[in-house]
Parts: C-alpha cells; sequence; structure tokens
C-alpha cells in the first residue's frame, strides 16, 4: 500500500477502563497522523487489539480475539492484526512465537511511533516484536525523584505533559490532548497515574505496568475540559492505585485537592473515583469524596479478602473487623454510598477458616457489587513460588460457593435502596433517540446510572420513558427506586 493513500484502522479494546484510555490516546496519535478511525475491525486495513493480560481468562480472551480478527484477513479489507496492549507487554517476542496470526506485538514503548509501525506492517516489514522487561526497573525506587525521568518513559493513557516537546502534529487549538473518543458515552475514564508499588503476592501488573507514576494535575484539568467540551458528563478516574495519588509529587493529599478543581469545569456533572487500596485510604480523602459538591459518594475498594493471616500471605494488610470498620467511616460520612469490592478465594494456603471469615465480612458489610476470582498462578509473582497450592477443581467450587452468596447479598443490597431518590445519569433511551434499551420485561427503557452505580459493571437504572419523555443521553434527572431487576434498579418521577 502506498503510504499516501487513506489508511484505517480500528481499535479493538479489551480489559479495564485503563485500557479505555490508552486505546483513545493511540487513536488521537494515529488520527494526528492521518489514519481513519473505524468501529470494526472487518472496514479497517488494521486492527490494533488492546489485549489484557490481568489473569488467565483474560488472557485466553485477548488470544481468542486475536485469533478471530486474524482469520477474517483476506476476506474484507482487514490487512493486518497487532496485539498491543497488557499481554504484549507481558509477553512480548513469546506471544508472537506462539501467536504468528498476529502480523506484530508490540509494547508499550512503540506506542507514540505507532503510526509509523502501522504503516511498515502494511508495506511487508513488521517491526521487531516487542522484548519485555521488568518496568519497575526504569524510574527511580524513591517516588519524588520519579517525576523528573517519567518524560522519557512511555506511559500509555498520560498524554503528552505541557512541558514536553511534541514532534509531529498537534492540536492546532485548544488543551494539548492527544485522545479521540471511541464512543458517544456521556462517561469517560480519565487517568491520573499508571503503575503500582505494592508488592501483592498474586499480582503481576506492576512488572509490565511499572512503578507507580502520578500524571501532573494541570494535564489531568486540560483533558478534563477536552473530555467536557466533546459531551462528557461524567469523568471516571482510574489508575493502579488512585490512593496513591500525588505522593510522588510531594503531596499524597492532592487528590484532595484535584477534586473541586475537576467538579468545577464547565459541563461536567459528576466525578467518580475507582481502585482505592483499604490501607491507604485517610479521613481527609473520605471527606473529599463524601462532601465535595459533584463528586459521587462511591467507593471502589479493594479489599480481596477479609481473613487477616491470609492477607498477610498474599502481602495486604487489614482484615475482617478493620475493614468493616473502614466501611463505618464511609457510612458515617455517606449513608447512600456505593461501594463495591473484588474477593480472590483459592489462594495458596486458604483454610475453611478463612473462608468463614470471608463470609462473615461479606455479610455484614452490605456490599453493593462484588466481583470473584479464582486464584490462578501469574507468571513472576511471589505467590507462583508458594506450597499449599489448591486443586483446580477446590478452586472452582469455592469460587461457585462464593458467587452464589455474593449474588444472593447483592440482591438484598439492591432491594435495600427501594425508596431511594437519585440521580440518573442517561446513557440510553429507546430507538428514536440514541440508542435501543430494554429491561428484562423486554419493553424498551431508558437505561441510565445512579451515583452509587459506576460505569459497566455495577448494575444499571431503568426508567419508562412514557414517565420521562423527551430525555436525551447525557442528562441527569431525578428518579425514586421502586422495584429492582436483579442488581439493576427500576426508577420512577419523583
Amino acid at each position: 500500500m502506498s503510504s499516501t493513500a487513506q489508511r484505517s484502522v480500528a481499535l479493538v479494546t479489551l480489559g479495564c477502563t485503563r485500557n479505555d484510555v490508552d486505546s483513545e490516546e493511540l487513536a488521537g496519535r494515529l488520527a494526528a497522523e492521518g489514519w481513519l478511525l473505524v468501529d470494526s475491525a472487518d472496514d479497517a486495513d488494521v486492527a490494533v487489539v488492546n489485549t489484557c493480560g490481568f489473569v488467565e481468562q483474560a488472557k485466553k480472551d485477548s488470544i481468542d480475539v486475536l485469533l478471530e480478527a486474524s482469520a477474517r484477513k483476506g476476506q474484507g479489507r482487514t490487512k493486518a492484526v497487532v496485539a498491543v496492549g497488557c499481554l504484549a507487554e507481558r509477553y512480548g517476542s513469546q506471544l508472537a512465537a506462539e501467536l504468528p496470526e498476529a502480523d506484530a506485538v508490540l509494547g508499550f514503548d512503540s506506542y507514540a511511533d505507532m503510526s509509523t509501525h502501522l504503516q511498515a506492517i502494511l508495506d511487508g516489514h513488521a517491526p521487531a516484536s516487542h522484548t519485555p522487561q521488568d518496568r519497575r526497573r526504569l524510574l527511580p525506587l524513591s517516588p519524588v525523584e520519579r517525576q523528573d525521568g517519567a518524560a522519557a518513559v512511555a506511559i500509555p493513557g498520560h498524554g503528552v505533559p505541557a512541558d514536553v516537546t511534541i514532534e509531529g502534529p498537534v492540536p492546532a487549538s485548544g488543551p494539548r490532548v492527544i485522545r479521540a473518543r471511541l464512543d458517544g458515552r456521556p462517561w469517560a475514564p480519565l487517568k491520573i497515574a499508571s503503575g503500582c508499588d505494592r508488592r501483592c503476592a498474586f499480582c503481576a501488573i506492576p512488572m509490565f505496568r511499572g512503578a507507580f507514576v502520578s500524571r501532573r494535575p494541570h494535564d489531568i484539568i486540560a483533558e478534563a475540559h477536552w473530555l467536557a467540551e466533546r459531551g462528557v458528563k461524567e469523568l471516571f478516574l482510574v489508575s493502579e492505585n488512585s490512593t496513591s495519588y500525588g505522593k510522588d509529587l510531594g503531596d499524597i493529599g492532592l487528590l484532595e485537592k484535584l477534586l473541586p478543581e475537576l467538579t468545577a469545569v464547565p459541563g461536567i456533572e459528576r466525578v467518580r473515583v475507582s481502585y482505592l487500596q483499604p490501607a491507604e485510604i485517610r479521613p481527609d480523602l473520605l471527606d473529599a469524596m463524601a462532601t465535595v459538591p459533584g463528586v459521587v459518594p462511591y467507593f471502589d475498594i479493594s479489599f480481596q479478602h477479609a481473613s487477616a493471616p491470609l492477607l498477610r500471605s498474599m502481602r495486604r494488610f487489614g482484615g475482617r473487623e478493620a475493614f468493616l470498620g473502614l466501611l463505618d467511616q464511609v457510612r458515617e460520612r455517606a449513608p447512600l454510598a456505593g461501594i463495591r469490592s473484588n474477593v480472590i478465594v483459592g489462594f495458596p494456603g486458604e483454610t475453611e477458616d478463612d473462608l468463614a471469615e470471608l463470609e462473615a465480612f461479606l455479610v455484614a458489610a452490605r456490599l453493593d457489587v462484588v466481583g470473584v476470582f479464582g486464584y490462578s498462578d501469574e507468571d513472576g509473582t511471589e505467590a507462583q513460588t508458594y506450597g499449599e497450592k489448591l486443586s483446580d477443581d477446590v478452586v472452582t467450587e469455592r469460587v461457585a460457593r462464593f458467587s452464589a452468596l455474593i449474588e444472593e447479598l447483592n440482591l438484598q443490597r439492591a432491594e435495600e435502596r427501594i425508596g431511594e431518590t437519585v440521580e440518573v445519569l442517561v446513557e440510553s433511551v429507546p430507538s428514536g433517540s440514541s440508542g435501543s434499551s430494554e429491561s428484562d420485561d423486554d419493553e424498551p427503557m431508558v437505561v441510565g446510572r445512579a451515583a452509587h452505580q459506576g460505569p459497566d459493571v455495577d448494575g444499571v437504572t431503568y426508567l419508562d420513558p412514557a414517565e420521562f419523555p423527551g430525555v436525551r443521553v447525557g442528562d441527569l434527572v431525578p428518579a425514586r427506586i421502586v422495584a429492582t431487576h436483579g442488581i439493576d434498579l427500576v426508577g420512577q418521577p419523583c
């Protein structure tokens, strides 16, 4: 293909909202270089698959998508399939050797020059596959020394800091934001930091995402303005550990100061914080999240378990009583707060006493949503070296047992919300406007989220369009909860 011909690319994103940000930054870079962004891989010269490498199932899903996209090469427009993202960064050349169907496997260091790489692939000169490395070693051990060297390290989703010179196309006016929206949703993830300094025994993320680095507040605020100008009403602040924000900038309380600046951005109605580590949650942060106007009372807290001895084996802190005390602090400040978490069962050495402690915590905690993961060995982690491994059958049984328990508890929590008055951010409306949505009764419904419901995984709120005439995507409407559909809620006019 001639380098002057029209080139098209589709970004296929797997995994978490952090990956969504990375894909939109890649899209912005490619659009600035003249690539046409298309929605479907079938309509693109190149399909770029932003993979997830978090847990075993996510890896399998990423490989399946790569294989599916590769199988369609030659049947339509698609000429090449490229793997990027966490799986590509983590395994690089090993993934390329085991997955020859992919035309290239590119790591984070390739993102800034992605256009050149994709053109080379189309011209038959694919770049060498990424060679993995431990990205924790790319920046100083001391957090306060990292900012000076961060500009020289590829950190996806951080855009281009204002004090860094950009070579090539840049925005003609407005904030220096290298990003392109890939959907029309009225909310958007906004990355405030990347990487993690914690050393949880089960987690490989720090190895391929690197040491913790905060984005500077003015870069975050500039991107918030850019998103608001494109119709975003809710900012979803994401990172690997939002409670660490600011520690490498010399101010561990910086998030509390950033929140009111973000809610003051014209057009932004709600700000939501995610990925909180319980051991790092501070009273001042709780106060800000509960009292700053526009910050929704939503607490995404990574408990992982509730047995104190098992948590120590995981290289984590806390336990049932400490965690329940933290939840009391949250609800003292925001009685109707939404609280979600994840737990791991089947960790090496986990006993029935540990499970009883976890069950007691979950019953008492009244969490809105809980995700359940079964432990699996992750390459390079400390837990991979542990003895007392449980069999796959035992792990599967424990996942099933706790999934059933949590489903029942989450249903009870949803029913407790009947009678509450909420403000719903409308995300879709019946056909004839911005989309089509149906409830469990197969009736076309307006679909949105209350303040306690995070995007994608925390349930939705259904509204009858006859009772809310004229609502549009992006509207915030008050409603009273009158019923539930599973963890989803049904609202009527107040």
